[in-house]
């Protein structure tokens, strides 16, 4: 198998022999519309899409029709407006967002004239009169181009890719970005003039079709009147695959490695790592199967098959999505909470409906800022997705997949510690505790650290789920562990397990299981100064602390003995039970499993506090 990694030119992938996943049998269905948006977060694959139907409706290849889709599902029963186009292709992330609104223009206005020339370029046997080129004007350019095109009776499809690229980067930049973008799209913005030559151009069936993607609905929200014939087929259910990989089809993808494969490939365990990774994806409230990044299965792939092993880093660096996002998120009203509570494995954001229709003024207000918003804006960036209904209608949306929740954790890891240093002191007292099983340089870091900036008002979010989310943010290895914060085990919920990758498991690494419990200061009646203060020997004998501790311990012996039967006694298993009296001390001991049913269950020598 050849995989196309990087690859979104589909001739070049169908005739070299590469690997493609088969969409064509939706082309059909998007005949039905003539002026259409799709968004899906950066890397899914929106390019080859629009590759895909440029060679379809490209009157030019006409005689290769059979060589490019011969073999796939529209091949068998194409519909009548293949190869029945001019195709004319925009990418609007080749046009750089640096510096003011001249240059902007100037980049644009070139991007613009360099895709006509080509348009010329390959048109050029079918084009009677010539097409005349404005360098300082491209809006020019295009009424000479749509001046020629209708002396030849064939109509254009427009494909515009990555539509809000340039857009967005220069509204996530600095407060003069602001300035630059509403330049931009407003008024007689350069953006929304563009589009308001593209709306005319429909008028008299020119620009016949129009296929637009991009990432969110911002900047269409903002052009307004300038572009209001988009129709949206982003959330609808049809269209839920239309970029990515099914888990059949990823299972497919994987039983031909194996059988290929001079290396023993385990399917099972690759299809387990590919599932926690990259799974999860769902764009439409109905739309049944869950979807896989594409870009991060063919690195994965490409990686099985050149090495033989399943690759350390399962986020290719590349490929990262955009932080400035979670950047936006956490410097907002309302923010810092959701962020730190989607660490938690099982959180979920409940609205009503999505947002598809917030502009610049509202991503600015930080005023305006409510839990739809937040949620929608992840959810257009693929760092949240949808996950079903609530028995009340209202919508779920959770973190998809461990590649996503990394980001989350660096993100909160900045929040809290800004210092790098201190950044790493923290993930070097953590790896004790998978390391060596001892967790004090740990939970002396987080008392040290992390409790002195909860105490300050500007965290008075913090809650019983913030003690754990604050040791996953240190705790989180996704090189070694698949990480899981209440994961399900025989219908029970423990907080935090680290369970080692199975490829990982040559390393002199333990796996890990802690259970937490959060007391309040009232609970005791006792000031937060003179917690501090108190030897925790005396505070444990506290008969509430030491009722919280015991049950802490109880469950973490119950999980720990329930994980070592969901593996078979294989685990290397360290288990923790650790109280949390306000911010303001931990409370940790270590916790035995059933050492003779499970060998490889080890606790620590000593207790620790």
């Amino acid at each position: 198998m050849k995989f196309p990694y990087g690859i979104s030119d589909f001739k070049k992938i169908v005739t070299q022999g590469f690997y493609y996943c088969d969409r064509t049998d939706r082309i059909p269905l998007l005949e039905q519309g003539h002026y259409l948006l799709f968004l899906r977060p950066r890397r899914f694959g929106k390019s080859l899409l629009l590759s895909m139907l440029g060679n379809y409706y490209d009157l030019a290849l006409r005689d290769q029709f059979g060589l490019l889709f011969g073999s796939l599902k529209i091949g068998q029963q194409p519909t009548p407006l293949h190869n029945h186009y001019f195709i004319l292709k925009w990418d609007f992330s080749c046009v750089d967002p640096a510096g003011g609104v001249q240059h902007i223009k100037r980049a644009l206005y070139n991007h613009i004239n360099g895709c006509i020339e080509d348009f010329v370029l390959a048109y050029r046997d079918f084009l009677p009169d010539k097409v005349a080129i404005d360098r300082e004007d491209a809006l020019y350019s295009m009424k000479s181009l749509t001046a020629v095109v209708r002396q030849t009776g064939h109509p254009v499809y427009l494909l515009i890719d990555e539509y809000d690229n340039f857009a967005n980067e220069v509204m996530m930049g600095t407060h003069q970005g602001k300035a630059v973008y509403e330049a931009l799209v407003f008024e007689e913005g350069l953006l929304k003039t563009l589009f308001k030559a593209i709306k005319s151009s429909t008028s008299d069936s020119i620009f016949d079709r129009i296929f637009i993607t991009g990432v969110s609905p911002i900047v269409m929200s903002d052009l307004t009147s300038g572009y209001n014939i988009a129709e949206n087929i982003y959330l609808d259910e049809a269209y839920n695959d239309l970029c990515g990989f099914t888990e059949p089809e990823i299972a497919d993808v994987l039983e031909q490695l194996a059988a290929e494969t001079e290396h023993t490939l385990d399917t099972t365990t690759a299809m387990t790592l590919m599932r926690a990774y990259y799974n999860s994806y769902q764009f439409a409230v109905e739309s049944g199967d869950a979807i896989y990044n594409p870009t991060l299965a063919l690195y994965f792939f490409k990686h099985v098959q050149q090495k033989g092993k399943f690759p350390r880093k399962m986020l290719d660096a590349n490929l990262s999505a955009d932080e400035a996002k979670l950047r936006y998120i956490a410097d907002i009203p309302g923010g810092k909470p959701l962020l730190s509570e989607l660490n938690n494995e099982r959180h979920e954001v409940v609205i009503l409906e999505l947002s598809d229709r917030f502009g610049l003024e509202r991503m600015l207000d930080h005023h305006s800022k409510d839990q739809r918003f937040l949620a929608s804006f992840l959810y257009y960036f693929g760092i949240l997705t949808l996950n079903g209904e609530t028995d009340e209608g209202d919508l779920r949306l959770t973190v998809p997949n461990l590649v996503i929740r990394k980001l989350y954790v660096e993100r909160l890891q900045e929040m809290l510690l800004p210092d790098p240093e201190e950044r790493d002191s923290g993930i070097l007292a953590a790896k004790q505790v998978y390391t060596t099983g001892d967790l004090s340089p740990l939970a002396d870091f987080i008392e040290r650290h992390y409790f002195t900036v909860f105490r300050n008002p500007d965290y008075k979010w913090a809650n019983e789920l913030t003690v754990k989310t604050l040791f996953l943010s240190l705790l989180y290895n996704d090189t070694l562990y698949i990480m899981d914060s209440e994961p399900e085990i025989e219908r029970r919920f423990p907080d935090l397990t680290m369970i080692i990758r199975p490829d990982m498991r040559r390393f002199n690494i333990f796996d890990v299981l802690i259970e937490f419990k959060y007391v309040k200061l009232g609970d005791l009646k006792l000031s937060a100064d003179s917690i501090r203060k108190t030897n925790l020997a005396l505070l444990q004998q506290n008969p509430f602390l030491q009722q919280q501790m015991t049950q802490a311990q109880r469950q973490t012996r119950d999980y720990g003995n329930a994980l070592q039967r969901k593996y078979a006694g294989s685990l290397h298993l360290k288990g923790f039970a650790v109280v949390a009296i306000g911010f303001e001390r931990l409370w940790w001991e270590p916790v035995r499993f059933i050492s003779g049913e499970f060998p490889n269950s080890e606790g620590p020598a000593s207790r620790r506090g």
